[in-house]
């Protein structure tokens, strides 16, 4: 079963107190309502859809959305539209309600289901507040179902060694009653292509290299067979489909971006004593 933020709340504060809740009643109470309700501050949520630059367009996907704050906020004060996904029937039947008073049921809607089950293709930004342990189940699944370029925003917990491409934190008293710290910390992830692998690497001029990338998520290695010898790629970044890295051509140390698409990678170099030059890449 996936957890909302309910459960995250109830077992923060169990733990704040110094018990961790364990027995059958606790679980069952788990089963049968999620403990008590406390909803995420105002604060937060604003936070969260300003390091994912929510937009009109945009379509926002909450996993684990309580009492929907996050969709229904991204639907009246962002324009955006969205699903917010929550085990609770209760907090779902709320929530769509919520939706039709405030006028956006036809842009924010709340469905019951494990967020593990969720199809999350189509969102362009995805929200959680989830416990640490299912933030790591989730991890393959948002890195391999969502598109490149997708944004990826957790309030407090973090994808383990997926590393953060932004994080921040502020003060939040109301959260001290929660789990007794006044703070709250967001964390962004920008969904990399899938790079990895062999490729074919075609400049403009004529030139051809052979290239190899290693790839952890957004981070990069590689190397390119060049005048004979493999050369290590300088400097390689990759953000959504955009990609960076700089290569020796002809001698000259030149710097190439393009865009990543399923098989094929186009831009420019800025190469030395040629100036700007389009280059291609096949897998």
């Amino acid at each position: 079963m996936s957890f909302s933020k309910r459960r995250i709340l109830i077992l923060a504060a169990a733990l704040a107190a110094g018990g961790v809740p364990g027995t059958a009643a606790f679980a069952a109470e788990i089963e049968r309502t999620g403990g008590p309700y406390v909803p995420t501050p105002q604060v937060v949520v604003d936070q969260m859809l300003r390091i994912g630059k929510v937009a009109a367009g945009d379509y926002v996907i909450d996993l684990g959305s309580g009492d929907g704050v996050i969709v229904l906020t991204a639907a009246t004060q962002h324009k955006a539209s969205g699903v917010g996904v929550e085990i609770d029937p209760e907090l779902v039947a709320l929530s769509n309600d919520r939706a039709k008073k405030l006028g956006v049921a036809d842009r924010a809607r709340f469905v019951r289901e494990d967020v593990r089950k969720m199809d999350v293709s189509k969102a362009t930004v995805v929200t959680l507040y989830l416990l640490p342990g299912m933030m790591i189940d989730l991890r393959p699944k948002l890195f391999a179902e969502l598109k490149p370029g997708t944004r990826i925003v957790s309030h407090d917990y973090h994808f383990g060694d997926w590393q953060a491409d932004d994080q921040f934190s502020f003060d939040v008293p109301e959260k001290e009653k929660v789990n007794g710290v006044p703070r709250a910390t967001i964390y962004k992830w920008v969904v990399p292509a899938k790079v990895q692998g062999a490729w074919q690497l075609r400049l403009a001029g004529g030139e051809q290299m052979p290239v190899s990338l290693q790839q952890k998520y957004q981070i990069l290695e590689g190397t390119a067979t060049t005048g004979g010898r493999a050369v290590k790629l300088v400097g390689p970044t990759l953000s959504g489909e955009q990609i960076e890295f700089s290569l020796p051509v002809s001698g000259q140390m030149a710097r190439f971006s393009g865009k990543v698409g399923a098989a094929q990678m186009e831009g420019t170099a800025e190469v030395p004593g040629r100036g700007t030059v389009r280059w291609t890449a096949t897998r």
